[in-house]
C-alpha cells in the first residue's frame, strides 16, 4: 500500500490544507468516533468547511475548484475548473479526451447529465474480434486508435455550465490555463503509474511530454508544462465546446485515431460533431430513511448500488460493524446484483433494460431471500424482474482503471457528484498534438458479440454507449435535503466502492474520511474479494467457515465524499490516493 502523509504534509507549505481541521467538540457532535487506520496506509484527517467543499483526487485540482466557489461560483463552476486541472495532473484517469456522468442537486431537483463516449458510426460488433473470430487480448485491442470512442467529457461540462454555471466560462477555464502555462510538479502518484507504463512511451508526443531522453519517467517534483493544452483551453475558452468538436482540434483527434502505424481506428470529423450529451431522469431509491440518488443506464452503476443496499437493509447493519458478518451480507448481495447487471444493462438507446423491475421492492425482497445468512451462495444466477420486455445474455466487463470523482457542495447547497473517465490508465496511450490523452472507451464493451445463441447486450454497435460501472451519487435524508455526495473510480469494483462507502456513513454513522478508508470488500458474483493489507485479511477464515471462496486482492479505491452536518460540511478523500477535501 501506498504512504501518502509526506505527500500530505509537503501540501501544508502550499496552503491547501488550511481548513482540514474541525473543531473537537463540533466534530464529535457531527460523526462517530475515528477507528485505527487500515493496516498499511497512512490516515487522514477528515476536511471540514462552513461554506462549501470540493473533495477530488489531486490537491491543485481541489484548489482550483475551492478557487472558483470562494469567488462566487456554483458547484457546476467547480467541477469545469476541477475537472480541466485534472486533465493536466491526474493525466492517466480523466480529461477532455473521455467521457463522464454527472450527477447534480438544486436543492429541489435532481438531474443527471450523460457524457459517455459513443461508438463511430463505422463501428460494428465485429471490432475486437481477431482473425480467428475470437475475442482479441486486451491490450491489443486497447493501444491505438481502435479502442477509442467519441469523448463527451466536454460537451457535459459545457451544458453543465451552460444550466447551472454562476461565473463566465472563460472564468472557470482559467485555473487550467494558468496550470498549463506555468506548471505543476510531477506528483508520486503520476511518477510511480509512468514508471510502471508499458505502452505510453510509443506514443511520440507522449514520450516527449512524460519521459526525460532516456525513457525515464518525469522525477517527482519536475515542473511539467503543457503549453499545447493551455492554446486549446484558450481556443475553448473563446468558442466554447464547438471548437473541440469542430475545426482544427477535431482534426487532430481525428488525424491521432486513424493515423495509429498498427491498430488505426475509424471516426470522422462526423462522429465529433455529431455528439450529443444526454440528460436522464437521476435514477433514486430510498434506504432507509434516506433518498440515494444517481445515474441510470448506460451505467450500471447505481442500479447495482440500489439492488445491494435494497438487499442490506432487510438487516440490521448498525449492529453489526465492519467485520465478517456485514460483509457477507455485502458479499452476496453483490453477487445478485452483478448477476442482474451483466444480463440486463447495457445503453438504453439499444436494449430495453428493465430498470423499474430491477429496482422493483418486491423484487429486491425476493433476491434478499436468497441469501442464507450462514452460508455463501457461491456463485448467483441473474433474476426475473419485472416489466421485462427483452432477454439479451450480456456478459462484457467495463474496466476503467483510468478513472477520478469529484464531490462538491457549494454555499447554496447546491451539489455535483460527477465520475470521469479514460477508461484503462492514460487511455488508449494516444497523445494528441493539443496536449491530452485519449481515451480507450470502446473496450468497455463486450469483446464477443453472442453468447448461447443470443446477442449480447453490451456489444458494441455504431453510435453506442458502452456499458459503465460509474456510480456518482447524492444522499438525500428524510426531509429531502442533501446529506451525502459519494463516488469512486476503480472499474466493476466502483459498485463495491461506493456501497462500502455509504454502509459506512449511513449505517455505522462514521465520518467520509474513515468510511473512504474502511478495507474495501464484496463480491462481483466470483470469489468474496477482501482488499489485501488490511485488517479484512482478518476476516478471511470466518467467510471461508461460510463456504466463501476468498481471494485477497489489491483495490485502489478513490473515493471523494462529502457530508452535511449541523456543523457544516465534513468530508474525505481516500487515503489510498492523493487527494484531498478542502473548502471555505
Amino acid at each position: 500500500m501506498t504512504t501518502h502523509s509526506a505527500f500530505r504534509q509537503s501540501l501544508f507549505g502550499l496552503g491547501l490544507l488550511a481548513s482540514l481541521s474541525m473543531p473537537a467538540a463540533a466534530f464529535a457532535q457531527a460523526v462517530a468516533p475515528a477507528p485505527e487506520a487500515p493496516t498499511g496506509r497512512a490516515a487522514k484527517t477528515a476536511g471540514s468547511a462552513a461554506k462549501d467543499m470540493v473533495a477530488a483526487a489531486n490537491p491543485l485540482a481541489a484548489q482550483a475548484g475551492r478557487e472558483i466557489l470562494a469567488a462566487g461560483g456554483s458547484a457546476v463552476d467547480a467541477a469545469v475548473a476541477v475537472q480541466l486541472v485534472l486533465n493536466l495532473v491526474e493525466p492517466q484517469s480523466s480529461g477532455i479526451g473521455g467521457g463522464a456522468f454527472m450527477v447534480f442537486w438544486d436543492g429541489k431537483t435532481m438531474t443527471s447529465l450523460d457524457g459517455r463516449e459513443t461508438a463511430p458510426a463505422a463501428a460494428k460488433p465485429e471490432r475486437f474480434l481477431g482473425p480467428d473470430g475470437k475475442p482479441m487480448k486486451f491490450y491489443d485491442a486497447v493501444v491505438g486508435g481502435r479502442s477509442v470512442g467519441v469523448p463527451g467529457t466536454l460537451r457535459l461540462l459545457e451544458a453543465a455550465h451552460r444550466n447551472w454555471g454562476k461565473l463566465p466560462w472563460r472564468q472557470v477555464i482559467e485555473p487550467a490555463i494558468r496550470l498549463a502555462e506555468e506548471g505543476f510538479a510531477v506528483s508520486p502518484r503520476l511518477n510511480g503509474l509512468l514508471t510502471q507504463e508499458k505502452y505510453l512511451q510509443n506514443d511520440p508526443i507522449a514520450r516527449a511530454y512524460f519521459y526525460e531522453a532516456d525513457g525515464k519517467p518525469k522525477a517527482v517534483g519536475t515542473v511539467l508544462k503543457n503549453p499545447a493544452f493551455a492554446q486549446t483551453l484558450r481556443t475553448i475558452a473563446d468558442k466554447g465546446a464547438d471548437a473541440f468538436y469542430t475545426g482544427e482540434i477535431a482534426q487532430d483527434i481525428v488525424a491521432t485515431v486513424t493515423g495509429h502505424p498498427t491498430n488505426p481506428g475509424d471516426m470522422t470529423l462526423e462522429d465529433l460533431k455529431g455528439y450529443k450529451v444526454q440528460e436522464r431522469e437521476a435514477l433514486c431509491g430510498t434506504y432507509r430513511t434516506y433518498r440515494i440518488c444517481g445515474m441510470a443506464p448506460p451505467s450500471s452503476g447505481q442500479l447495482a448500488v440500489q439492488q445491494i443496499m435494497g438487499i442490506l437493509e432487510t438487516q440490521d447493519l448498525a449492529s453489526m460493524k465492519p467485520g465478517p458478518e456485514a460483509v457477507h451480507w455485502i458479499a452476496e448481495a453483490g453477487r445478485l446484483a452483478y448477476a442482474d447487471r451483466a444480463l440486463f444493462v447495457a445503453d438504453p438507446a439499444f436494449v430495453n433494460v428493465p430498470v423499474k423491475g430491477l429496482t422493483d421492492p418486491g423484487y429486491i425482497k425476493s433476491r434478499a431471500a436468497l441469501v442464507d445468512p450462514n452460508k455463501s451462495m457461491g456463485k448467483a444466477k441473474p433474476g426475473d424482474p419485472p416489466f421485462q420486455k427483452t432477454f439479451l445474455w450480456g456478459s462484457s466487463d467495463g474496466i476503467e482503471y483510468g478513472t477520478s470523482h469529484i464531490s462538491i457542495v457549494d454555499r447554496n447547497g447546491h451539489a455535483v457528484s460527477m465520475t470521469t473517465t479514460i477508461e484503462d490508465g492514460f487511455g488508449a496511450r494516444l497523445m494528441t498534438k493539443s496536449g491530452f490523452l485519449l481515451n480507450n472507451e470502446l473496450t468497455d464493451f463486450s469483446f464477443a458479440t453472442t453468447e448461447d445463441g443470443k446477442p449480447i447486450a453490451n456489444r458494441v454497435e455504431a453510435g453506442k454507449r458502452p456499458r459503465s460501472s460509474m456510480a456518482p451519487t447524492i444522499v438525500l435524508d428524510s426531509s429531502g435535503k442533501l446529506h451525502a455526495v459519494v463516488g469512486s473510480p476503480g472499474g466493476s469494483l466502483i459498485i463495491n466502492y461506493v456501497v462500502k462507502t455509504l454502509v459506512g456513513i449511513l449505517d455505522w454513522k462514521l465520518d467520509p474520511q474513515v468510511a473512504a478508508d474502511l478495507p474495501n470488500v464484496g463480491s462481483r458474483n466470483g470469489p468474496t474479494e477482501l482488499e489485501a493489507g488490511t485488517e479484512a485479511e482478518g476476516w478471511k477464515a470466518a467467510l471461508e467457515a461460510k463456504g466463501h471462496e476468498v481471494k485477497l486482492i489489491d483495490q485502489n479505491s478513490g473515493i471523494h465524499a462529502i457530508v452535511v452536518t449541523p456543523a457544516g460540511l465534513v468530508g474525505g478523500a481516500d487515503s489510498r490516493r492523493e487527494g484531498v477535501a478542502i473548502g471555505n
